[in-house]
């Protein structure tokens, strides 16, 4: 069983920075992981990844340059530093976990809850 738990989200001004943590445990270890958002009434869409041999794989053309994945293998942490936010970069955020390929459009199988993160215009 894994268990993801996001955090590190909130409430930011336009043009301005939040890290996004996701802590990793039980059966993890490994695993590719990546993060989704969801804005109201909206699809969830695939943000970026990084598989379990830390090559990363960005999927949205829209953050491209201003969020970048990463991950503490030693802490089993993956983080989402997301830099000069825009209002349309507003929803939740999920966390996912899952073996094999990170490729864009994949099913994941593990998901944590969620963290909103609300940019001000």
């Amino acid at each position: 069983q894994v268990q993801l738990v996001e955090s590190g989200g909130g409430l930011v001004q336009a043009g301005g920075s939040l890290r996004l943590s996701c802590a990793a445990s039980g059966r993890a270890g490994g695993m590719g992981m990546g993060w989704f958002r969801q804005a109201a009434g909206e699809e969830r869409e695939f943000v970026a990844g990084i598989a379990w041999n830390g090559r990363t794989t960005d999927c949205l053309d829209s953050v491209k340059g201003r969020f970048t994945v990463s991950k503490d293998n030693a802490k089993n942490i993956l983080y989402l530093q997301m830099n000069d936010l825009k209002a349309e970069d507003t929803g939740v955020y999920y966390c996912a976990a899952d073996w094999g390929a990170i490729t864009c459009g994949r099913y994941f199988a593990n998901w944590g809850q969620g963290t909103q993160v609300t940019v001000s215009s």
